[in-house]
Parts: structure tokens; sequence; C-alpha cells
């Protein structure tokens, strides 16, 4: 299983081959296409990320000692966001989501080359699994 910070590398990678942002757009709606998505049952009002433009549920469950994700949201931009998100954070113990850096995405340009609603809706995603990591980690650490 590769670390956090060696997927971020990957995305990193992968953006700087683009050499303009309608080619990096049309690679975040491919990776959107690819999101492992959430069981209808889970689309509910609990799930939606609050300060999003457009309507985004991501679901979290713990999987032995891992928090695996999955979403689906109405914008096909918003869906390569989240697909980007969950390839970083999905099947991450709960303690590397809560202390994971995000600094990639700015990394990568994404910030700077979203729309302010869509910005506060990636900071609102980020959030929103950190939450998830954070619940399952007060669990775990419950049970020790």
């Amino acid at each position: 299983m590769n670390s956090i910070q060696e997927r971020q590398e990957e995305i990193i990678e992968e953006f700087s081959m683009f050499e303009d942002w309608m080619q990096r757009y049309e690679y975040m709606i491919e990776l959107g296409k690819s999101l492992p998505l959430i069981d209808e049952k889970h689309k509910t009002e609990e799930n939606i990320i609050k300060g999003c433009q457009s309507r985004v549920w991501v679901y979290a469950e713990m999987d032995d000692d891992q928090v695996d994700f999955t979403a689906d949201s109405d914008a096909i931009i918003t869906k390569g966001i989240i697909a980007i998100l969950i390839r970083v954070f999905s099947g991450q113990k709960p303690e590397d989501i809560i202390n994971a850096k995000t600094d990639f995405i700015d990394e990568i340009g994404l910030k700077e080359h979203l729309s302010p609603t869509r910005a506060n809706g990636l900071v609102s995603m980020i959030k929103q699994m950190k939450m998830y990591a954070i619940a399952y980690n007060s669990q775990q650490n419950n049970k020790a």
C-alpha cells in the first residue's frame, strides 16, 4: 500500500504531464468516471458535503484499521476532485489521514484554477474526510 505522501507525489507527476488546464480538467473528468461510487443507500443528507456548490456525497467505513471512502457528485469536475481525494486518503489509517498535509493540491495548481465556490467545496471535502478519520481514530483509541 502506498502512503498518502507517495500517492500525492504520483498525482503531482501525472498532472505535470499536461501542458494546460483544459487537459488537466479533462483528466480530472476521466478520474471522476473511475470513482468508486457510493451505494445509493448512503446518498443521504448526512453524507452530503456542506459548502459545496454541487451535491457531493462522501461515505466512509472502517475496514480492519483503514478508512475506505466512496463518493458521488452531480457535477463532473467535482466528481474528479473527490476522486483525487479518495485516491489519496482511501485505504489509509485514520491517524495518517488526520495528519496528512494536502500541499499537493497547491502543487498541481488545482485550488487556483477552481471557482471560489468550488475551492470552498474542495476544502469542505477534505475537512469532512478528516472528520471521518477523527471519528474512527477515537473509536479505535476507545477500544484499546
